[in-house]
C-alpha cells in the first residue's frame, strides 16, 4: 500500500482462487462495437456492480437496485469462454475491476487460454489501475493480450469528479481512452483532458447518441488537434435495437 492505494495483488494458488465467485450479468458472443476492435467477433463477460451512476448508461442491469443474473466461478466462466469460437473478450461491466483480486483472478485465467488473442477491459476512469497493471507486467500472457479501454468521464455523464487521473500514468500503447460526448463542453474538456495528462494510448471519441450527433462530432473532431484521436461508433446500435441485449 501506498498513500492507501493497492500497488499490487497478493493471490492464492490457482487451486484457491478457481473457485472463487462473482456476481454476473451475462456471458455471451457477438461482434464487438467500437474501439480498435470494432467488427471481431468477441465474447463478452459481464460482470455485476459499478462505483459509478453515469446519466447515459446504457446497462443499468448491471448495477443496484438491479440484481445479478447469477453467480459463477472463475472455473464456470472460462468454461463458458471456452464454449465459443472467438478469440477475443471484451471484459465488461458495471465496472471489471470492481471485484479486486477476483477481478485479476479472472483476468490471468483468461490470458492462459491459448486460443485467445486480445482481452480488452471496459473499464470506468475511477478504478485504481496500478495493481492491474503491475499484474500485467507480472505476467507475460497479460502483457500480450491485456488492453485497457478507459472511459474517461465526462461532466455530461455526471461523474468526472470521481476520475483518477493517476491512471493515465498506467496506460501503454495498447491501450485506448475513450471519451463519450455527451456536449460540446465535453469535446472541450476532453481537449484539456489530453493536453494536460494523455501520455500513450489510442484516444476515442464516441457520441452520447441521445445528445450528440455523431455527425457533428465528426465537425468537432476535424476542427480539433486531438493527436492520434478517432471516431468511435457503437456498431450494436446501428445493427441491432439500442436497448437490446446479449448482442
Amino acid at each position: 500500500m501506498d498513500g492507501g492505494r493497492m500497488k499490487s495483488f497478493v493471490l492464492p494458488s490457482k487451486d484457491i482462487w478457481k473457485n472463487w465467485k462473482l456476481p454476473m450479468v451475462e456471458i455471451f458472443e457477438t461482434v464487438e462495437g467500437e474501439g480498435l476492435q470494432a467488427g471481431y467477433p468477441t465474447v463478452f463477460v459481464r460482470v455485476f456492480h459499478c462505483n459509478l451512476r453515469c446519466t447515459w448508461c446504457d446497462t443499468t442491469y448491471s448495477y443496484a437496485p438491479a440484481k445479478p443474473e447469477f453467480e459463477a466461478t472463475i472455473d464456470e466462466i472460462i468454461s463458458t469462454i471456452n464454449s465459443f469460437r472467438s478469440s477475443r473478450i471484451c471484459f465488461t461491466g458495471g465496472e471489471p475491476l470492481i471485484h479486486r483480486e477476483k477481478s485479476a483472478a479472472l483476468l490471468m485465467a483468461m490470458a492462459d487460454l491459448d486460443h485467445i488473442v486480445d482481452i480488452h477491459i471496459e473499464t470506468n476512469g475511477a478504478i485504481d489501475l496500478e495493481p492491474f497493471e503491475n499484474l500485467r507486467n507480472s505476467h507475460p500472457e497479460l502483457q500480450r493480450k491485456m488492453r485497457f479501454v478507459m472511459d474517461y468521464k465526462l461532466p455530461a455523464s455526471g461523474e468526472m469528479d470521481k476520475m483518477n487521473l493517476e491512471n493515465f500514468k498506467e496506460l501503454q500503447n495498447q491501450d485506448e481512452i475513450k471519451f463519450v460526448i455527451g456536449s460540446e463542453e465535453d469535446f472541450e474538456i476532453t481537449q484539456q483532458v489530453v493536453e494536460n495528462h494523455y501520455r500513450k494510448g489510442q484516444i476515442c471519441v464516441s457520441p452520447v447518441w441521445e445528445s450528440m450527433p455523431p455527425r457533428r462530432l465528426v465537425e468537432l473532431l476535424l476542427e480539433s488537434h486531438l493527436p492520434n484521436a478517432k471516431l468511435s461508433l457503437q456498431l450494436h446500435k446501428v445493427i441491432w435495437h439500442p436497448e437490446e441485449r446479449g448482442v
